[in-house]
């Protein structure tokens, strides 16, 4: 549909990583990954890459974007290059690792703990981006969800998201931090980051699963949920 009005399709493909996704293969014609993220893997690097297309490449548009990296300065240092050359050599092993604990943790809450909580996760079946997801995704559906911990019914005595935040300091295993995509599990309370104006709900957690024993995590989990009425 973009090519066909004349648009190039841009995609952030950070959250699915090569490992799962390939958007180019899919019509994309410039893919942007944080490398800060999944490729680094070990939270200790900044970094950015764009990668375009065959067609894309041999553009004019290309060039220009090569030229404002080059004139701006913005190139990574040598340790940052060798610090993201490291992480990547385990990239497979962990995403594969991090997916597939983010699907059993997915899969345990959504089954013991609903209605309490709400599971977001493209790989659980009932998720109204499966489909697209199976169609695009391979060898699994990425390390992060999103948990929604709903209020107790006719408390109105607390905040909006107060059960969500009392959930995420509850939590003794997951680290609460603003990241994604390390070898540790992250959880945060987005809404407070973002500040009043921001559209995710009060109620939402986003998880970045690491990889750690999945028991472990899903243990974390169950017991910040025995206090949910």
């Amino acid at each position: 549909l973009a090519h066909a009005a004349g648009a190039l399709v841009a995609v952030d493909s950070t959250p699915a990583t090569p490992v799962h996704t390939q958007p180019i293969t899919l019509g994309a014609d410039i893919v942007m990954h944080s490398a800060t993220k999944y490729l680094n893997g070990h939270s200790d690097v900044l970094a950015g890459a764009l990668v375009a297309s065959e067609e894309m490449a041999g553009s004019e548009r290309w060039g220009k974007i090569r030229e404002i990296r080059k004139s701006n300065g913005m190139m990574p240092g040598t340790m940052d290059a060798w610090l993201l050359q490291r992480g990547m050599r385990t990239l497979f092993l962990r995403v594969k690792q991090q997916s597939a604990a983010a699907l059993a943790i997915a899969t345990h809450v959504h089954t013991k703990h609903t209605p309490k909580i709400v599971v977001l996760y493209p790989g659980l079946s009932g998720s109204r981006d499966y489909e697209v997801s199976k169609q695009q995704m391979k060898g699994g559906f990425g390390g992060m969800l999103s948990l929604r911990i709903l209020d107790s019914a006719g408390n109105d005595a607390s905040p909006p998201g107060a059960a969500a935040l009392a959930f995420a300091g509850r939590l003794q295993v997951f680290k609460r931090a603003t990241s994604l995509g390390g070898v540790e599990s992250l959880v945060e309370h987005r809404k407070s980051i973002e500040g009043p104006s921001s559209p995710i709900p009060d109620d939402l957690l986003r998880f970045s699963i690491g990889i750690e024993d999945v028991d472990d995590l899903i243990s974390d989990l169950d017991q910040a949920a025995l206090t949910l009425i």
